[in-house]
Order: C-alpha cells, then sequence, then structure tokens
C-alpha cells in the first residue's frame, strides 16, 4: 500500500486509512443497511489483515460509541498505526450534541489518550457541528488544541469540516482538514486546492458516500470513486470504513490496482 506524507506533518499515511464507527456505533449512522457490532476477534482480525496488507492510518472519535476504547484494547501493534480522532462531538442516548469549549477539549483529548492507550495523539480534529466559521470564531476549541499540541500531547490538528470557508481557514491555519469528496460532490475542491498550495494534510471523508457508491446501491462502482478522490490535489488518504474483511481486501486491491497503473 502506497503511502503519502500528510501534509507539513511529517507524518507518513497509507492512502486508504481505515474507518472505525462500524465497529463502536449503529444508532443513527448513514449507511445503505443496518448492522450489528462485530465482535472482539471480528475486530482484531480485521485490524491483524489491514496491518498486513500496509494499512497503517486509522479514523476514530469520541463520537463513534466505544470505537477508541476498542482501539485501546485490541489493535495489534498499537504504536505502529496513526490514529485521528476528534473533539466537539458527544454522542449519547442516540443523540449527537456538540460542545467546543476550552476545558471539554482538554478533557476529551486526556480521555482518548487512555482509551487509546497512548502517550501522544497523532491527530485530533474538531468534529464539526456544520457550523464551521462559528466554532472557528466563537469557540475555544483551537486554543485548547494548540496549547496541547506544544504540550506535546498532540502532533497536528485541524478540523473535519463542513464548509468550503471552514475548509480554507483550517488549511491555512492548521496543520490537517478533512474534507468530503466524492464522484456526486466537488463543492469543496478549493479546499483540496489551496491545501496543496499550503501543504496541509488531506484527509477525505464520504469518498464511497458512505457506502452508497457501490453499483448494488445506485452508485458509480467503488473503483471509479477511488481513481477519482486519489487523483485529487492535496490528498494524502481516504477514509473508508468496513467491518467485512472482503470489502476490506477488494478496497485494497482497488487501491493498490489503480496506483500502480
Amino acid at each position: 500500500m502506497i503511502r503519502r506524507t500528510l501534509g507539513s506533518t511529517g507524518i507518513n499515511v497509507s492512502v486508504l486509512g481505515l474507518g472505525t464507527v462500524k465497529i463502536g456505533r449503529n444508532q443513527q449512522v448513514k449507511y445503505p443497511s443496518g448492522f450489528e457490532l462485530p465482535d472482539d476477534k471480528t475486530v482484531a482480525g480485521l485490524f491483524e489483515l489491514a496491518q498486513s496488507l500496509g494499512v497503517n492510518f486509522i479514523d476514530t472519535a469520541p463520537a463513534y460509541g466505544s470505537s477508541e476504547q476498542r482501539l485501546g484494547d485490541l489493535l495489534p501493534n498499537r504504536h505502529d498505526w496513526v490514529i485521528v480522532t476528534k473533539v466537539g462531538e458527544i454522542f449519547e442516548h442516540g443523540q449527537s450534541r456538540f460542545d467546543f469549549s476550552y476545558d471539554y477539549t482538554i478533557a476529551s483529548v486526556e480521555q482518548s489518550l487512555k482509551k487509546l492507550k497512548r502517550d501522544v495523539l497523532d491527530v485530533v480534529l474538531v468534529h464539526s457541528d456544520g457550523n464551521d466559521m462559528a466554532i472557528i470564531h466563537n469557540e475555544a476549541v483551537f486554543d485548547a488544541l494548540h496549547i496541547l499540541k506544544d504540550k506535546g500531547l498532540i502532533k497536528a490538528y485541524g478540523m473535519s469540516s463542513k464548509t468550503v470557508e471552514g475548509g480554507c481557514w483550517v488549511v491555512e491555519n492548521c496543520d490537517v482538514v478533512m474534507a468530503t469528496a466524492n464522484l456526486e460532490y466537488d463543492e469543496e475542491r478549493p479546499v483540496l486546492e489551496l491545501a496543496e498550495k499550503w501543504n496541509t494534510g488531506v484527509i477525505i471523508k464520504k469518498g464511497l458516500q458512505s457506502g452508497h457508491a457501490d453499483k448494488a446501491s445506485g452508485g458509480s462502482g467503488v473503483d471509479a470513486s477511488f481513481s477519482h478522490i486519489l487523483s485529487l490535489p492535496g490528498v494524502s488518504s481516504m477514509i473508508v470504513g468496513t467491518i467485512n474483511e472482503k470489502h476490506l481486501l477488494s478496497n485494497i486491491e482497488s487501491v493498490n490496482r489503480i496506483l500502480d497503473n
């Protein structure tokens, strides 16, 4: 699996990252069909397969239910992985709520360190509620992340943004931006182009449209989606979630085939 550097962070990540919503949460998720949370053996086997095939990048968040805890407990060769987690969104009692305050951000990072069994977090992103600029201008979350980076508790930070304006601000002021791009949505292209210019790390979310890119779900196909995303400017990696080893293997084979040509 080819690796790319995450902007100017010096962190090398596999171009395909593994999303872990499905190992920790199955409520209020936007997938084509429902699913049961996998058992520990299945989760450990999935990680082992991914690592054996060159995947070293994992995306998680406190809002993904038990995902962080399970990663801390089950991830093989834990310190060989690059993990991106988040702050700001809390999922409780089947609903999301948000807290971008200074104190909550510090507490959230400390909790993630404990759950993931890490001394340092690789990347921490603000989990936007959609109001990117209000968060940037009115909340203290970025102040807290800056201090945590200065203290050596996180290596890089940014935002999982939802607007072009917010994404561009992140590109110019942070280390990493997570943006949406897929065959049906190209509105955040200016964020990617600016990130390439500034050498800011870019992680792509929803590249397979939360599973809807599959031809069986009426989409344009997984291969076409991978080919499109990985050719976009500035992209370091795209995150794809799965709890199915066959899907994981197929995705990795598709990415390798596209990048080898």
